[in-house]
């Protein structure tokens, strides 16, 4: 089936424009809705959302839909992604709603679905409610008696602050540590500074005024440049940057330096497995996570399982062979002994847990292996198939070719935006360089 609405991660686009118009989300949810209403019971909902300005719009829709079919609908406001997988499930919901396009800009916007068990929904079943979006009719809604009705919960964010909080071992303080936390302007402004706090940290807040308009802008995962400075300039131990929806992280050591998911997956690996905690023994992640934290967990005795692109292929993988750490080099970490998708906030967590345990400096601690040599580059393209043509080809063999056995080249679209990543990763950076820059000319010239 072909898909309309639902791509990589639920249904994302330029807010206001089909499909993130309030119509379509009027559909998306009587849909959805439907899908899940199953027995006699009263039928629930969980709707989160990040501070993007059409929030205001998509909100309203939803719950109009969720609540013309038979559904109680729960608004949490400003919470993160991962905070409505844990609600949905501590409320015994039917649904979960996430309305956030992650760490893309404010004028994009997007809605995710999660079931009742707090994960994201499998391909299969958004391709049930596709097919339902739009074709709705009036012996399908609610009775003008069973209507659904809608309430604010104005304790969501205290209660996933307990839950993200509960997660830090008990016997452990972060006191005497001084900590940047960047919060995009995004979902958890309010709430990780104030988890950090509270465990004993010292906080230099950043990106925690959001206008509807700043998410992302300059600050948080993507855009870490701030999160550095400050560290250095404050003299702080370490930064925390997040993204929109707070499902992601980068760390910066005390230096300034970047600290990515790969890391952050190999330094609580290693962690849980000297303590009998890592299931498997095995972490599962992305091709684009670097061949160095390949290499380090093999000299670990860990297996690395490699999953396409997206934190719901990594989900997938940990769900069928009872993993519990994964994620993504971007810092879509998953540690599923607490939560069902990536959290920004828990995994940072896990990693403060084995700075204040040895004491020593983050420089020491996370930089747990040396990686390859690495670059992605983006090429925006119109439509068609340029990578299926002879010169693309060409360019793609030859790299592989001069790259040999010490290195690989990824190649793959976008989910979210109409681009072609080229990752190009070996022990010889200048070669490195030039196999990506000959990939994207020519998928350039195709695209011209």
């Amino acid at each position: 089936m072909k898909r309309r609405f639902f791509g990589t991660d639920g249904i994302r686009g330029t807010a206001n424009q089909e499909p993130i118009t309030a119509e379509t989300a009027l559909a998306v949810a009587k849909a959805a809705g439907l899908h899940f209403m199953r027995g006699g019971h009263r039928h629930k909902v969980v709707i989160g959302k990040d501070t993007r300005l059409s929030g205001y719009m998509l909100e309203p829709a939803l719950t109009a839909g969720f609540v013309s079919v038979g559904m109680d609908v729960v608004m949490s406001g400003p919470i993160p992604t991962p905070a409505v997988g844990m609600l949905t499930r501590s409320l015994r919901a039917d649904l979960g709603v996430m309305i956030s396009a992650s760490h893309n800009p404010y004028f994009d916007n997007g809605i995710k679905l999660f079931g009742p068990d707090g994960y994201k929904l499998s391909d299969s079943v958004e391709e049930q409610i596709e097919s339902r979006i739009g074709k709705v009719t009036q012996d399908e809604l609610a009775a003008s008696d069973r209507l659904g009705n809608a309430q604010r919960m104005e304790d969501a964010v205290g209660r996933y602050i307990e839950f993200v909080k509960g997660t830090f071992p008990r016997n452990l303080r972060l006191d005497g540590l001084k900590i940047v936390i960047d919060c995009a302007n995004g979902a958890a402004y309010k709430l990780a500074p104030t988890v950090l706090y509270e465990l004993g940290a010292k906080i230099i807040p950043l990106a925690v005024e959001p206008n509807g308009f700043n998410i992302n802008e300059g600050c948080g995962a993507t855009a870490t440049a701030a999160m550095q400075e400050a560290v250095v300039a404050h003299q702080a131990d370490l930064g925390i940057a997040l993204d929109g929806d707070a499902d992601r992280l980068i760390l910066a050591d005390e230096k300034g330096q970047v600290i990515d998911g790969d890391q952050v997956m190999a330094l609580i690996a290693e962690s849980w497995a000297r303590q009998g905690r890592l299931s498997g023994n095995a972490v599962i992640s992305t091709i684009m996570s670097n061949l160095g934290l390949e290499r380090y967990l093999e000299g670990e005795g860990i297996r690395l399982i490699r999953t396409p692109v997206g934190d719901r292929y990594v989900v997938g993988k940990m769900r069928n062979g009872g993993y519990n750490v994964g994620g993504e080099q971007s810092g879509h970490i998953v540690l599923s002994d607490y939560t069902t998708t990536g959290d920004g906030l828990i995994a940072a967590l896990q990693v403060l847990a084995v700075i204040v345990e040895r004491g020593r400096p983050i420089s020491e601690v996370a930089s747990v292996f040396e990686p390859f040599p690495q670059l992605l580059q983006n090429v925006r393209y119109k439509g068609g198939s340029p990578l299926e043509t002879p010169a693309v080809k060409q360019a793609v063999s030859a790299g592989e070719s001069a790259l040999g056995q010490k290195g690989r080249i990824v190649i793959r679209k976008s989910g979210t935006e109409p681009v072609i990543r080229v990752m190009g990763e070996g022990e010889d950076e200048a070669l490195v360089k030039g196999v990506v820059a000959d990939i994207c000319k020519s998928i350039e010239g195709a695209t011209a």
